[in-house]
């Protein structure tokens, strides 16, 4: 029989409606479930039980009377620990906020709570969210699901982990290089980066730069969606934010796949590197969904500078975040986030001037290159799921990597595009962990991206040759 908490959160949605099941029984299997596998697992890092309760009660009272309920009402939410909620600890992953618990929520909290959501939890991250592997010094390293010995990615790591398992039915992330696209991958759920400033958030340090995005995580695009109904906003403080309507997130419409034309790269022509296991896979997906399609052909952007272009300025990110921590905390702070701030500082600022002019020229490049094409279709990963004691790997594809960015290069060089971004499940890889694909929607084209993301999913819960079975929750709790 299947548990509460292992229900689609729509599922979970539409019996709340109902009357058959209640926010509560919702809540306890959540817990349940977080007491049974989290020890093994550790991907929820914090919790605020009693809140939740309450919450809980007063959601089930709401659907009894029968009141106009939001639409995530009722439902558990994780939020990564990189931000901030109201009496609930957050410490960004770092030693340097151990002890912290806000007094208020951050606005995209804020705004889950107002569409009803039950904020009760905190997954796990690496320090302040740097890292394709979830570890930290304040928790631990948070375990793939699907293999104890193995990374769920970063840095949502925790959110998806938890979402595999069946802690929670949603799950907050963000994503810079990939942090929400490269977990969701690895973990066999599905995870949405949005267009810059459709999620606002009022804390940008350089108001302009739309790398770090704020996203939903699911085991759905349908539950991405109606979560997308909680996350988006509109607020003044975020320079990069504009007039959005959340309602349109909750209900996707059947629109097939048949009428759409797709591209496909596996690697940007040999620009990103790509284990040869990875490249299998991605083909044999390929040859199965292509006939899907109206029309679907390899095609490379020009990403030809994407890579310098992304470590320059990501650099620039890390001295305007981490100047004053490094200054006052350095004895705390990861060996990640110093070397990546002293690059930074080795740059000159014609350095920078060629990262930004360079990164015009990509973005004019790649809107001709989706002049003609719906999505473009790309491996989600680089590398299957990597082994924790073995760390981000040092090789890919045979190409030793000068940093450990290079191996995110099939993520990061989409994140310079500013298109929206969904990682979607495609069964297991050759070495039998969860397979995914990253797929690219036109400008500003999310909710028709989660549309045709949608269609093209339940086509794939029907292929068996895209099986993917949930972990084996025994191995967990034994």
């Amino acid at each position: 029989m299947t548990e509460p908490c292992d229900l689609s959160a729509l599922e979970a949605r539409r019996l709340m409606m109902a009357g058959e099941l209640s926010p509560v029984e919702l809540l306890d299997s959540c817990l349940s479930r977080i007491e049974s596998v989290n020890d093994k697992v550790n991907a929820i890092t914090a919790m605020d039980e009693e809140r939740a309760r309450k919450e809980a009660q007063i959601a089930e009272q709401g659907f009894k009377a029968g009141e106009a309920m939001g639409p995530l009402a009722g439902l558990p939410v994780g939020i990564k620990d990189l931000n901030a909620t109201a009496g609930l600890r957050t410490t960004y992953g770092s030693l340097i906020h151990e002890d912290n618990i806000p007094d208020q929520d951050e606005a995209l909290v804020a705004r889950l709570r107002d569409a009803g959501a039950i904020v009760f939890a905190k997954t796990n991250t690496p320090e302040f969210g740097a890292g394709s592997n979830t570890t930290n010094k304040v928790f631990g390293p948070t375990l793939n699901p699907y293999d104890l010995e193995r990374t769920p990615g970063g840095s949502s790591g925790g959110s998806a982990a938890a979402l595999a398992t069946g802690m929670l039915p949603l799950a907050h992330g963000s994503d810079t290089g990939g942090s929400l696209r490269n977990p969701a991958t690895w973990c066999g759920v599905v995870g949405f980066r949005p267009t810059p400033g459709l999620v606002a958030r009022e804390g940008r340090t350089l108001n302009y730069t739309h790398f770090s995005v704020q996203g939903p995580m699911a085991r759905s695009v349908s539950d991405v969606s109606l979560m997308m109904a909680g996350l988006v906003g509109d607020d003044d403080r975020d320079p990069l934010s504009g007039p959005c309507d959340p309602s349109a997130f909750t209900q996707l419409d059947d629109a097939g796949v048949s009428r759409l034309n797709i591209a496909w790269s596996t690697d940007f022509g040999g620009i990103a590197p790509l284990d040869g296991d990875i490249r299998t896979s991605f083909k044999a997906a390929i040859d199965e969904v292509g006939p899907w399609f109206n029309t679907c052909e390899l095609r490379d952007p020009d990403f030809k500078d994407a890579r310098d272009i992304f470590w320059t300025l990501r650099c620039v990110y890390y001295v305007a975040n981490h100047e004053d921590r490094i200054s006052k905390h350095r004895d705390l702070l990861s060996p990640q986030i110093i070397s990546n701030y002293e690059a930074g500082l080795s740059m000159s600022l014609v350095d920078v001037a060629h990262a930004e002019k360079n990164w015009a020229k990509l973005y004019r490049a790649f809107e001709k290159f989706f002049e003609d094409i719906d999505l473009l279709i790309v491996p989600g990963n680089a590398v299957s799921a990597f082994k924790v004691k073995d760390g981000i790997p040092k090789s890919v594809g045979g190409k030793p990597m000068e940093n450990y960015l290079d191996a995110s290069l099939v993520r990061s060089a989409l994140t310079l595009t500013g298109h929206p971004v969904i990682a979607l499940p495609m069964g297991a890889d050759e070495n039998g962990m969860p397979f995914g694909v990253q797929i690219v929607g036109k400008r500003r084209g999310d909710l028709d991206l989660l549309k045709a993301a949608h269609a093209l999913e339940a086509k794939i819960k029907t292929n068996p040759k895209f099986k993917l079975p949930p972990p084996d929750l025994a191995k967990l709790t034994s």
